[in-house]
């Protein structure tokens, strides 16, 4: 325990040292939001992916590899496909549009797109930031918990107050610069813990014939990559429910921002190839520790979340436990927190935006300076913490037996269905209006909300709806939406040709 404590120790006053070194860039709201969009492209890469990726990336998605087996790997092609289409075909023309609006936030980029002369959009799109933020800030602060109390032995509760007060310190002192730099700093440590102990494992294991064969032993279905089921339309689902995970990455705005702060487009050319590696594979190495832990800890007839926990979320604590020595579980904790932290900082950062500047600045105190919002701001990403501290204490109450892989997701996806559809039409089509945004935000919000707690509790179709899960309908739905009324209430540029 001392040796884990000291790492740990380590680990912490990095992520401060960063804070204080980030402080000194920090005179403007631009340096506190968007780091002066002066970034170099290693540090928005590695802090695109590692936000992106999230504690889920540790704890969801190697629990789920063992329970879903081979087609977990559905999520990595999905995931890969995604960062692909936003770092090739979307980045640059954002960037170049950010920059020309002088935008700071996504909804400034948004306003400023439309030309919109009143605040209907900025309010909508701070407001569902907000919301879903907190909600996802919440489910990383719950992980957190979990990863302290399975790998550490602490307390749940002590365990989120303790990750709860590092990543505040760091971001409230060097804002978005700190947060990219500890991003990058703590990519570079998932990287390498994820890519080498599947490696280190198997050649640790008594593996006997191999880990298919191994797989055949207790379930047969779990070397089925189409899906483990017998019913093909649901196995349709499953895999799509998997890889369309990876349309968060089309617009999320925890992500663009990074695509708003980097200092020239040349450097999206070199961060992209950094970005698809990095995903790559740390996505396929966390779905093989899975199946490697299914493999090792489990036998056939038993049920694998009795053993490895619900959904799985104790694989990681347990195989590192049982393969590594002392010194080197310290430092897989060290990576666990870094991928819950990298993405609890960025949207901290995210959130409190929304309010200082698209609700407090922009809507109610419109004469004040961006210098005079700094102190404003770093209380306010205060005050957002403290909610999603507040709803991931609730969660751990009401209900134990949750599964962190979705809520997650759910979190992610209420982000992505409600900003990627309105980023990708304002980006390639000239006749999307305001209003076609407006009706894309508040489709894609409420249809988040509706294919969880209705469609899929449905009789009939509802199981299909619960494993292709509730990002693909909701975007696809906020798509069209987006188009349908656009065409019928056009915007004035196309209204004049």
């Amino acid at each position: 325990m001392t040796t884990k404590i000291i790492v740990l120790a380590i680990y912490v006053a990095i992520l401060f040292l960063i804070g204080i070194l980030a402080s000194r860039r920090v005179k403007s709201m631009s340096d506190y939001y968007l780091g002066g969009k002066k970034m170099g492209f290693w540090a928005i890469a590695f802090s695109a992916r590692a936000t992106g990726e999230s504690g889920w990336l540790l704890i969801g998605l190697t629990g789920m590899g063992a329970i879903a087996g081979y087609s977990g790997y559905w999520v990595v092609a999905g995931e890969l496909l995604g960062v692909f289409l936003s770092w090739q075909f979307m980045a640059k023309k954002f960037k170049r549009r950010s920059d020309e609006y002088k935008s700071i936030t996504i909804p400034d980029y948004l306003e400023s797109h439309f030309k919109s002369s009143t605040n209907t959009l900025r309010i909508l799109s701070a407001s569902v930031l907000v919301v879903f933020v907190v909600i996802y800030v919440a489910s990383q602060m719950d992980v957190t918990g979990i990863a302290f109390e399975s790998m550490l032995g602490i307390d749940y509760r002590i365990g989120v107050l303790i990750g709860f007060s590092i990543v505040l310190i760091y971001i409230f002192i060097g804002g978005f610069v700190a947060a990219v730099w500890s991003d990058m700093f703590q990519g570079i440590l998932m990287f390498f813990g994820l890519v080498l102990l599947p490696i280190v494992v198997w050649f640790s294991m008594d593996h006997g014939a191999g880990i298919t064969e191994g797989l055949n032993a207790i379930d047969p279905t779990l070397t089925q990559i189409m899906g483990r089921s017998d019913d093909g339309w649901m196995n349709l689902f499953t895999i799509l429910g998997f890889s369309m995970i990876g349309l968060g990455f089309l617009g999320s705005p925890q992500v663009y921002v990074r695509f708003m702060s980097i200092k020239s487009e040349h450097e999206i050319d070199k961060g992209k190839w950094i970005a698809l590696l990095f995903t790559l594979l740390t996505d396929a190495a966390a779905v093989t520790i899975g199946i490697l832990a299914r493999i090792y800890f489990t036998s056939e007839g038993q049920d694998p979340e009795a053993i490895l926990g619900t959904g799985g979320e104790d694989v990681l604590s347990m195989i590192t436990n049982e393969f590594l020595p002392t010194i080197l579980v310290a430092i897989f904790i060290a990576i666990v927190l870094s991928a819950i932290m990298s993405t609890i900082d960025s949207l901290l950062i995210l959130a409190s935006s929304a309010i200082t500047r698209d609700f407090y600045q922009k809507i109610f105190r419109p004469d004040l300076k961006d210098e005079d919002l700094t102190t404003f701001s770093r209380l306010v990403t205060i005050g957002m913490a403290v909610a999603a501290l507040g709803i991931a204490v609730i969660l751990y109450n009401l209900y134990p037996d949750r599964k962190i892989f979705w809520i997650m997701i759910f979190g992610w996806s209420g982000i992505a269905a409600t900003f990627c559809p309105v980023i990708i039409l304002s980006l390639f089509w000239k006749g999307y209006s305001e209003k076609g945004a407006i009706a894309s935000m508040i489709t894609g919000f409420l249809s988040v909300i509706l294919f969880k707690f209705v469609v899929s509790n449905m009789e009939g179709i509802g199981p299909y709806f619960k494993e292709l899960d509730v990002l693909a309908p909701s975007f696809a739905l906020a798509m069209i939406v987006g188009y349908v009324v656009s065409k019928i209430f056009p915007s004035k540029t196309v209204l004049e040709e």
